[in-house]
């Protein structure tokens, strides 16, 4: 597949332009963030360091990795098609608790023995999906935005900086907001609070862990794309799902 030379660009003069593959990348975002919550969300697993059980959920293998698929739409694409990647994967999720609910909540047929591990897998507690839903909504906005800001501050240097100092706030704001709207007055204060900066910490290692990678994927997408795209005229409004 050809590349392109890489022109520097302000994003209000790509409002409309079809993208080669601004679709898959979309989709992937989608994609890990439904499976993320659907598969990961629901198992606690651990790992033993130093001779002590350290406990945490599975999702968080793979749940960060939206994040980094985020930076990667917002440094290529810029924050007007991650607002709209952002809304997509909002709705997708809206549609996947109603579906759930809707499927376990159906009687099983006679005969049927698996309903029980069926609500143990799909059944969600309403406020934990509320909670997920708005701090997913508001961390990957914040995220997106200190993303485009600082590519326009560091003038597109320091892809490093940008990458992993929009997860450090979206990341924050995102536990912030899941973590006590999900389990406070259901857990001890304290383990809310330790598990809320655990995961934080964790989920911002694993951003820095995968820098290398995001620089992979963010030069070829440029290449093939052609464009190199700088919020600075953009309406940062998240209500919109213009491009």
């Amino acid at each position: 597949m050809s590349e392109k030379p890489v022109i520097r660009s302000n994003a209000a003069s790509q409002a409309g332009h079809n993208f080669r593959y601004f679709d898959f990348v979309m989709a992937a975002f989608v994609t890990i963030l439904l499976l993320s919550n659907i598969i990961g969300a629901a198992k606690p697993t651990f790992v033993t360091l130093n001779g002590e059980q350290w406990v945490y959920g599975a999702g968080i293998l793979f749940f960060p990795l939206g994040y980094v698929i985020g930076d990667i739409l917002t440094e290529v694409y810029g924050y007007a098609r991650a607002r709209r990647v952002i809304w997509a994967g909002f709705a997708a999720l809206l549609f996947m608790a109603f579906m759930s609910w809707v499927v376990v909540s159906l009687p099983p047929a006679a005969g049927w023995e698996g309903q029980a591990a069926y609500e143990a897998v799909f059944g969600q507690v309403p406020r934990i999906v509320a909670a997920s839903i708005i701090a997913f909504w508001a961390g990957e906005f914040v995220n997106s935005y200190v993303m485009a800001r600082m590519k326009v501050w560091t003038q597109g240097k320091a892809l490093w900086s940008r990458t992993i100092g929009s997860t450090v706030v979206g990341q924050g704001v995102d536990s912030l907001i899941f973590y006590p709207l999900a389990f406070w007055g259901i857990w001890e204060t304290s383990a809310v609070v330790t598990v809320m900066v655990t995961n934080w910490i964790l989920k911002v290692l694993w951003e820095a862990v995968l820098t290398p990678v995001t620089y992979a994927v963010v030069g070829w997408l440029k290449r093939r794309e052609g464009v190199d795209i700088y919020d600075e005229e953009t309406n940062f409004t998240p209500f919109s799902t213009a491009t």
